[in-house]
C-alpha cells in the first residue's frame, strides 16, 4: 500500500505536471507543489484506518498573492478537472473539519492557517502563543517542486524551531505542569479514592512530558492523537515512548497505582538526565519543579524570564 505522500507524488508526476506545463507554462516554474498541512498522511502516519474520510490522491498548489490573482481561478479550475480516481482512491466528500486542503493555495494565506501570520513569526509573544500542534503542521510532509523558492523560504526558517528563550519557557511550563500533575497531585487524587481525578492528572502529566520530549529535541509537539507516536522517531528519549503509552492506556485502579507512580517517576528521570545532558539543570532533585525554575534562569529575554513559570 502506497502512503498518502507518495501517492501524491505520483498523482502530481502523472497529471499535475503535465496540466501545469501544458495549460500554464508561464507559471510552470512559480507554482510549489507538494503536501503539507493536516491528515496522518503529511506525517506518514496514514493507514487503512485512516482512509476512512478527508484522503485522496491530491496535492497543493501554492502560488504567491500576485499569480493567485492573475491565474488562481484557472489554475483552480483545471487542478478540480484532474482524474477523480488514482491508483484506486477515490476522491471523498469532506468532513466539517477537513476542507480546503489540497488545490490552489496562495502561500501567505497558508502559512496563516498555522501561524497566524504570512509568513513565519515575528515577535516573541507570536512565537509563545500558536499551538505547538500547528506549527507541526506546517512543516510537516513534502514538497515535490518549488522554482520560485518563496514557499520553502518560510518553511526553512519555521523548521528552525522556536527561539531559543521561548524554547526554554516552554520548557519551564511543561516541567512545573508535569511536576504538578504527575509527581504531585496523582498520587494525592489515588489516596483519596478519586480515580477519576487521578486518571485526568496521569492525562495531563502524560500530554506535558510529550511535549517536553518534542521541546528537548528541538521539535515541535504533534497533535494530541499523533505525538506518542512521533517520539518513536525522535533522536532523544524516544525510549520514553513506551513508558508513556504504558502510562495512558493502564488501567486506573487501587491496585495499580504503584506501578503507575513508578512510571510517572521512570520517565520524569529520563526528562531530568536529558536535562542536565543539554546543560539546562545540574541539580539532583527527583523532583521536576526545581529543575522548572532553574531552566528559566537560561532566558535571556527578562519579559519572557519573568511570566508565570506555568506560562508558556
Amino acid at each position: 500500500m502506497s502512503t498518502g505522500l507518495e501517492l501524491a507524488k505520483q498523482y502530481y508526476e502523472t497529471y499535475g505536471r503535465p496540466m501545469i506545463a501544458e495549460q500554464f507554462p508561464q507559471y510552470e516554474e512559480r507554482i510549489a507543489v507538494g503536501l503539507v498541512g493536516p491528515g496522518s498522511e503529511c506525517f506518514g502516519f496514514d493507514d487503512e484506518i485512516s482512509r476512512d474520510h478527508d484522503f485522496e490522491a491530491g496535492f497543493c498548489l501554492w502560488v504567491t498573492s500576485e499569480d493567485e490573482e492573475a491565474v488562481g481561478f484557472p489554475l483552480s479550475r483545471a487542478y478540480k478537472k484532474l482524474p477523480s480516481e488514482f491508483m484506486g482512491i477515490k476522491k471523498q466528500a469532506q468532513s466539517f473539519f477537513g476542507g480546503n486542503r489540497r488545490g490552489v493555495l496562495e502561500i501567505g494565506e497558508f502559512y496563516s492557517r498555522f501561524t497566524g501570520s504570512p509568513g513565519e513569526p515575528k515577535s516573541w509573544q507570536q512565537w509563545l502563543t500558536i499551538p505547538e500542534s500547528s506549527l507541526a503542521e506546517a512543516v510537516n510532509g513534502q514538497v515535490f517542486r518549488d522554482d520560485l523558492g518563496e514557499f520553502t523560504r518560510i518553511r526553512e526558517e519555521l523548521k528552525k524551531g522556536y527561539p531559543e528563550d521561548v524554547r526554554l519557557k516552554k520548557l519551564a511550563a511543561r516541567a512545573a505542569l508535569s511536576a504538578q500533575a504527575g509527581q504531585y497531585n496523582y498520587n494525592r487524587c489515588v489516596n483519596r479514592g478519586e480515580y477519576g481525578a487521578a486518571g485526568l492528572a496521569a492525562g495531563e502529566f502524560v500530554k506535558n512530558a510529550a511535549s517536553m520530549i518534542y521541546l528537548l529535541n528541538r521539535r515541535y509537539p504533534l497533535y494530541y492523537k499523533w505525538m506518542l507516536r512521533g517520539i518513536e522517531n525522535l533522536p532523544r528519549l524516544s525510549y520514553l515512548a513506551e513508558p508513556l503509552n504504558k502510562l495512558a492506556s493502564s488501567p486506573l485502579a487501587q491496585e495499580g497505582e504503584t506501578s503507575r507512580s513508578a512510571l510517572i517517576e521512570t520517565i520524569c528521570q529520563g526528562l531530568i538526565e536529558e536535562l542536565k545532558r543539554q546543560k539546562l539543570s545540574a541539580g539532583n532533585w527527583d523532583y521536576l519543579e526545581p529543575h522548572a525554575l532553574e531552566i528559566t534562569q537560561h532566558i535571556q529575554n527578562s519579559q519572557i524570564r519573568n511570566l508565570h513559570i506555568m506560562e508558556g
